[in-house]
């Protein structure tokens, strides 16, 4: 539990306006603090991402195990992090089981808001990015239509999207360029690279990594905390930098 990863990923979008070209994202999800995880886990991980001065941090969901209120020890901390553009977070399935109202108010308490079912447009230079957070697939109320509903016509989208395999369900929107995803914790105990022993509901097609489907780009993290056990084997926790590049 105590190493951390960096995994770095080139995503290729068509029609990337050289505005974005080289810009850089890192994404945190699956912090699960307590039992197992610990903050000063999640502390390693918020001083790392922030070395790598990335352009945007995206948060995908499932910051607590059992306890909503521990939130209260973990939001101070991820107030911590920093992003040229800011820091965006979306909820998890782990939220929706405690208290979806009381995280969502506390994380935005500290600044970090917290999107469910809708986006807002990032500012680069003279071009835009669209950053899209949808409500989870598993418990929450997830609406793709009311999410892209502010999309402008031609911009680049980055869509938080907590569970890897709800790409399928709207993959047909050509305008969705990457998803980020958690969820699956590359299923913590692999029998060999790439070959997890668990895969979780939403999380059985797209594990860990970058994957194509369709016209879009969906990237599963592995997270940094656990769940079930205190174990992780052939599968260490990630911090992940994604650059976009154009096609």
């Amino acid at each position: 539990m105590r190493w951390l990863t960096v995994e770095r990923t080139t995503v290729p979008v068509p029609g990337l306006p050289e505005a974005l070209e080289g810009m850089t994202i890192v994404q945190l999800t699956d912090l699960h603090l307590r039992p197992f995880t610990q903050i000063e886990h999640i502390e390693r991980a918020v001083h790392l991402a922030n070395s790598l001065c990335p352009d945007v941090i995206v948060l995908t969901g499932d910051y607590v195990w059992h306890d909503a209120e521990d939130v209260f020890e973990l939001a101070p901390t991820l107030a911590k992090l920093n992003a040229k553009l800011g820091v965006f977070s979306i909820l998890g399935n782990h939220e929706h089981k405690t208290n979806p109202e009381l995280i969502t108010e506390t994380f935005e308490n500290v600044g970090i808001p917290v999107f469910r079912n809708h986006g807002i447009d990032l500012s680069v230079g003279k071009a835009m990015l669209y950053l899209a957070g949808i409500d989870d697939g598993w418990l929450g109320n997830p609406d793709i239509k009311q999410t892209m509903d502010a999309h402008r016509r031609d911009i680049p989208v980055v869509l938080m999207a907590h569970e890897p395999d709800m790409i399928d369900w709207y993959a047909y929107d050509t305008r969705i360029n990457l998803q980020l995803s958690g969820h699956t914790h590359g299923g913590q105990i692999q029998s060999a690279a790439n070959k997890p022993l668990v895969r979780p509901y939403l999380g059985r097609k797209y594990v860990q990594g970058l994957h194509r489907v369709n016209e879009s780009w969906v990237y599963t993290s592995r997270g940094i905390g656990t769940t079930g056990i205190p174990l992780r084997r052939n599968c260490s926790p990630e911090v992940a930098h994604l650059t976009l590049i154009a096609a």
